[in-house]
């Protein structure tokens, strides 16, 4: 982790401008095509859950703003940020899922296997408030949404980014599937929203180089 240095850090006036809104979040939703990557993660047998997951880590990682956080009047910057995304314990009711972020697929799918099961058995809504090297996901698999807004700390305002999936859908000879993403506007802008969402529909075009086989 580094401490961003604010004095010519050259986005500190927009982030002087944003820190100061009541709600200085903003968020967009695109329907990602998943028309190879949906049957590819079907055919091997992976979660989908945890392979949607993987892509926006592996994304959000891959652009320093998504790994930018307020603290206090300062942004750092850190290495590594980790997925936790919300899984079902039961008929109703969610549990938080941590899983920590290696690029590398496989091992990634193991470890979030592995903290599924121990979820499932200790379901928790608990995250730990120290720390903010996350990233926060939502599958929603039963709806093909259009927008999507998430609950958020205003009062100091969150800025872990959060995101959303949802249903699988046809459109035409594709597959589709609605993305949303959310983020502070003090540390990060729509232009790299729009490098986010190139990313990821980058990595959803080639599942066989990005995910491997199992």
């Amino acid at each position: 982790m580094r401490h961003v240095d604010m004095q010519t850090w050259s986005r500190r006036e927009h982030f002087r401008l944003f820190a100061a809104f009541d709600h200085p979040h903003f968020g967009m939703c695109a329907n990602a095509d998943v028309t190879a990557f949906y049957p590819y993660v079907k055919e091997h047998g992976y979660s989908l859950t945890v392979a949607v997951a993987y892509l926006i880590a592996r994304a959000a990682n891959a652009i320093p703003e998504f790994r930018h956080r307020i603290r206090g009047g300062q942004v750092v910057e850190h290495e590594i940020v980790n997925p936790s995304f919300t899984i079902l314990v039961n008929e109703d009711l969610f549990s938080f899922c941590t899983v920590g972020y290696v690029e590398d697929f496989l091992e990634f799918a193991r470890g979030a296997a592995e903290s599924i099961a121990y979820v499932k058995a200790h379901p928790t809504l608990e995250n730990d408030p120290e720390r903010d090297d996350m990233l926060y996901m939502s599958p929603i698999p039963w709806v093909s949404f259009t927008s999507f807004a998430h609950p958020m700390q205003l009062h100091p305002a969150d800025s872990v980014p959060r995101f959303a999936w949802g249903k699988v859908f046809e459109e035409g000879r594709f597959l589709k599937m609605p993305l949303a993403a959310q983020g502070h506007h003090a540390v990060m802008d729509g232009i790299h929203m729009g490098r986010f969402y190139e990313k990821v529909q980058g990595y959803l075009h080639q599942p066989e180089v990005v995910l491997g086989a199992a």
